[in-house]
């Protein structure tokens, strides 16, 4: 399965949850490639969109490829495979530091002035724009289960069969519409993989925060 890009696997994920659309789902997206596809997602089912942040922990010498991963209280998840991916215990904590940062930065930045959103209570749906190791995701479902979500979803257009089965007991359910055999890098499902910037990711969150306009349905 390819996607053109994150709006058009956005629209497919949403198609997929559908059955959520009018219970005001909160959609929280995995920053940054995640978020406009979590605008998406929010607008069709007519949820709130908010962002869950969490840093993956690069291998030594390999940034694309996570050992871990960090969320905002500072919890840390690390593979089973780290310490033979060569990350050491000091390589750890220094990594989890500079992550920590990026992370504290990132939630000034995208949310300033408020808290993030609440979810308890609430059909809560985490989306990232694909899982190769599962890490991240693990962290930001981790992050969210004591804050007692009325039901706690990830939800990816494209995940290999490990990162799934290594997410799914964090969840209430896992919404991925394809798991392909041969899974290399998430970019290769996507014809479109841009980067995504700060700037975008701002606009996008702004743009969620504005009321409706007088005489729009709600």
């Amino acid at each position: 399965m390819l996607f053109r890009d994150r709006l058009d696997a956005g629209t497919r994920l949403a198609q997929a949850l559908d059955r959520w659309r009018g219970s005001r789902p909160l959609v929280l997206a995995i920053p940054r490639g995640a978020v406009p596809m979590g605008k998406v997602i929010a607008d069709r089912l007519g949820g709130d969109l908010d962002v869950i942040l969490t840093r993956k922990l690069h291998a030594p010498g390999s940034p694309e490829f996570a050992v871990g991963a960090i969320d905002e209280t500072g919890w840390t998840y690390l593979a089973d495979y780290a310490a033979r991916a060569g990350a050491t215990p000091a390589y750890i904590a220094r990594e989890t530091a500079s992550e920590l940062a990026t992370i504290r930065r990132r939630r000034a930045e995208y949310t300033p002035g408020r808290p993030p959103a609440d979810a308890r209570g609430r059909v809560t749906i985490v989306v990232d724009d694909g899982l190769a190791t599962g890490a991240t995701m693990i962290a930001a479902l981790h992050a969210l289960r004591p804050r007692g979500p009325e039901r706690l979803i990830c939800a990816v257009p494209v995940a290999s069969a490990e990162a799934v089965a290594k997410v799914t007991p964090y969840a209430d359910e896992v919404v991925c519409l394809a798991t392909p055999p041969e899974f290399y890098a998430v970019g290769q499902f996507y014809v479109d993989f841009s980067q995504v910037d700060d700037a975008e990711v701002k606009a996008l969150l702004q743009d969620s925060d504005r009321p409706p306009a007088p005489g729009a349905a709600g």
